[in-house]
């Protein structure tokens, strides 16, 4: 367990960023709510203010999420650990609301689609908000008795909700990849790491980028995720990010040194245990 007490994450007290740093770090860690990602790595990396952040990199249906890889790596940050969250969506209400009486919901607009299949049985108005986690909150301080929102049951948790329907969303296969993130002066060695967050580009000769892969393969290394980046300023070069699995860290450090020589530049991100889908 690491020592971390207060992290940052994007979103309010309910989210599903909070729900993730519970999963890793137990229900006494403390989360710092940020309107934005780039706020949330900047707190994440500001010493006097944070033991880390929490932050989502990818999900299963949408994919990467592309500006988070490059938060990452304009910063200071190490990545010591990851957690892979189902996301179940939840209909919100004040205590004693009935299904009759709701006229609308408010959720964030990826948390509607995510539900449609259960939405369209009904004529309520959808109403679009910065946040599920916030929407929660704001029935709550409007004591409303017509209007539900769409969140986690740790949303309902904290702000005395009744859950009127569970699992609501279409998709039950939904999962979001949470990095749990630590300044790099302080992130401690991961024992029995078995995975490894890394960024590289090469010089876009011909075949150039088969060559690292090819030294990945060979050395019994398990490529879970290749992301490509184009590299600002110039003409179509691209930049990687590879998630690297192994059972051995002795592994990486080889591979990490055959390739070398094959690239421009190696940075890793982190060396961690492989999250749980749960």
């Amino acid at each position: 367990m690491y020592m971390a007490t207060r992290v940052s994450i994007q979103g309010y007290e309910g989210s599903f960023h909070q729900v993730a740093a519970r999963t890793f770090f137990g229900k006494q860690i403390e989360v710092l709510p940020c309107a934005t990602f780039r706020e949330s790595v900047s707190l994440a990396a500001n010493k006097k203010e944070s033991d880390g952040g929490v932050m989502a990199i990818e999900n299963s249906i949408a994919g990467s999420i592309l500006p988070n890889y490059n938060l990452l790596l304009k910063s200071d940050l190490q990545v010591v650990g990851e957690v892979y969250l189902q996301i179940k969506q939840n209909l919100l209400v004040n205590r004693g609301v009935q299904l009759e009486d709701i006229k609308e919901v408010h959720s964030h607009t990826m948390a509607l689609q995510q539900c449609y299949g259960y939405l369209d049985n009904h004529k309520w108005k959808l109403v679009e908000t910065d946040d599920t986690a916030l929407s929660a909150k704001h029935i709550h301080q409007h004591k409303s008795k017509s209007i539900a929102a769409i969140a986690s049951k740790l949303a309902a948790e904290l702000y005395d909700l009744d859950v009127i329907a569970p699992n609501i969303h279409t998709l039950k296969n939904n999962y979001t990849r949470f990095l749990i993130l630590q300044r790099a002066d302080v992130a401690q060695v991961v024992e029995e790491a078995n995975k490894a967050s890394v960024y590289f580009h090469t010089d876009n000769s011909k075949g150039s980028l088969s060559k690292v892969l090819n030294k990945i393969a060979d050395m019994d290394i398990n490529l879970s995720k290749l992301q490509s980046f184009p590299i600002p300023g110039t003409d179509f070069k691209y930049s990687f990010h590879a998630d690297m699995e192994f059972t051995n860290v002795d592994i990486l450090h080889k591979v990490i040194e055959a390739i070398k020589p094959l690239t421009e530049h190696v940075k890793v991100y982190g060396v961690y245990k492989k999250g749980v889908w749960k």
